[in-house]
């Protein structure tokens, strides 16, 4: 779970970077079945990192303290 600004970032930053593998992934798949082998985990964990950054905006803000840098 996101409990600060930081972890946000971080959240985020790794979604970009799951993102270019699945688009990697794309391009070098030889078939439709084996991309979707392939990028089924990366898509999930994306979805599952979106729902925590969805949560993690919606709550009170009042409720999670600036991460120091």
């Amino acid at each position: 779970m996101i409990s600060n600004d930081r972890e946000l970032e971080v959240t985020q930053t790794r979604i970009r970077q799951f993102e270019q593998q699945v688009a990697q992934i794309r391009k070098t798949a030889a078939d439709n079945e084996s991309y979707r082998l392939s990028a089924a985990g990366f898509l999930a964990e994306i979805d599952r990192m979106n729902l925590e950054i969805r949560e993690y905006l919606w709550s009170d803000p009042a409720k999670h303290p600036l991460a120091a840098a």
